[in-house]
């Protein structure tokens, strides 16, 4: 059995555990030793990051590392394209979600906690958003090839960003407004059974999490 080391509200533990449904497999999810950032914890995985996936005697610290790998050993159902093409168009908006979009969304961490909010740096970052989802928009609605008849490794960050983004509106009073190619994305990403079934969980511990920050 699969084991992956994760804490319920991480993004990026979310996000595998999509795949993880998806592929219907069987694993075992365990809290990090020590806590998260736990030197104990890092005894185990040198990096400390989350998730962490054990299998067998292989360990492996990055959610798209992890993706990748579940996607070769177990090929079915594909998470990838078989055309050349697509998969490239795939791993680019898997990487914009990854190194462009969530980090934008990171940065508003600290200011949830109410005593530590900062108007200037919360409306900085929503136009940061802001801008970064516009040009996620503009790849969605670009003649570039793209795969829409399946879920694949690119799809699963997004589905969990785009419920904090929803969710911490209201809180921080973010001003930000999806494109309408990101709404019609995002609708299509909640429809699918394994995110519907993620989500529903992960929805509730979310907003109960931002009610005692």
């Amino acid at each position: 059995m699969l084991t992956i080391y994760a804490i319920p509200l991480s993004l990026y533990c979310a996000k595998l555990r999509i795949l993880l449904r998806y592929k219907q497999l069987v694993w075992r999810e365990l809290p990090p030793p020590g806590g998260y950032g736990s030197s104990e914890y890092e005894t185990i995985v040198p990096s400390g990051n989350l998730p962490a996936l054990l299998d067998g005697d292989l360990l492996i610290a990055d959610s798209e590392a992890i993706a990748e790998y579940l996607n070769e050993k177990y090929p079915h159902p594909p998470m990838l394209p078989a055309e050349l093409v697509l998969r490239a168009k795939t791993r680019e908006m898997s990487r914009f979600h990854d190194t462009r979009l969530e980090p934008e969304l990171r940065k508003l961490f600290p200011f949830i906690d109410e005593a530590k909010r900062n108007e200037s740096i919360i409306n900085s970052q929503s136009l940061a958003i802001q801008n970064k989802l516009q040009q996620l928009a503009n790849m969605l609605s670009s003649d570039q090839p793209r795969c829409d008849d399946m879920l694949t490794l690119g799809d699963c960050g997004y589905a969990v960003t785009f419920t904090w983004l929803d969710m911490l509106k209201p809180v921080l009073g973010l001003d930000i407004e999806k494109p309408e190619a990101v709404i019609e994305y995002h609708q299509r990403l909640t429809r699918h059974p394994v995110i519907f079934e993620e989500l529903e969980t992960y929805q509730p511990l979310l907003a109960a999490w931002l009610k005692t920050e």
